[in-house]
């Protein structure tokens, strides 16, 4: 039987794809089961309980979502996502974060374009939603612009930079399409909220 310990390693800088250019990986963990059962008995140590009776624990704090024994064991991951997804994301104020700086570095070259197929309409019921699809005639004009637009902006970008601009300048008209990369820490009782309110049907789709 494959332990804890064997799992997150075989997992740790596994890099999972996000969008077209994006991925999601695991860096670290701090804490497992044990922490978390540690937290809801109040005790010292593993004690006598089987393994079995930690995990019917496990499984009764979260079908009465008493998660605060969750906040003993961390996650840290390295994303890469597009920015403008980025700053939906680090809106949820529950982690630790460092981001890619593109003022000390060269922004990151790559860009999340959209497929001509997948390009929404604005919802009628709700100002910050999508609701439907645009045809994709019209998607993949949309698209062509998208793609003219992006390598417009880089080429200035990096014709700025080729002429000694100062990066934190040079970086301003870059599209929030852009990636960016970023270290982030939470602990798993946010870590599951985050899931629950970024997988639901309304949250948007990227």
């Amino acid at each position: 039987m494959t332990t804890f310990a064997e799992t997150v390693e075989s997992l740790r800088w596994k890099k999972f794809p996000v969008l077209d250019d994006g991925f999601v990986c695991l860096v670290d963990v701090m804490g497992s089961d044990a922490a978390v059962v540690q937290a809801a008995r109040v005790s010292y140590g593993e004690g006598t309980k089987r393994v079995s009776d930690d995990r019917t624990l496990i499984r009764y704090l979260m079908r009465h979502r008493h998660t605060t024994p969750f906040e003993m064991a961390e996650l840290k991951f390295l994303v890469r996502v597009p920015m403008d997804i980025w700053r939906q994301w680090i809106r949820h104020r529950t982690a630790s974060v460092n981001e890619y700086s593109t003022r000390y570095s060269v922004a990151i070259d790559a860009a999340h374009r959209t497929a001509a197929d997948q390009w929404r309409r604005q919802s009628n019921g709700n100002r910050q939603g999508s609701q439907g699809l645009l045809p994709a005639d019209l998607g993949a004009e949309l698209s062509a612009e998208e793609r003219e637009l992006q390598d417009r902006a880089r080429e200035i970008y990096q014709r700025r930079l080729s002429l000694g601009v100062a990066r934190e300048q040079a970086r301003k008209d870059l599209p929030l399409s852009t990636y960016t990369e970023a270290y982030w820490k939470i602990d798993l009782h946010n870590l599951l909220h985050f899931l629950e309110l970024r997988l639901d049907s309304s949250a948007q789709w990227e």
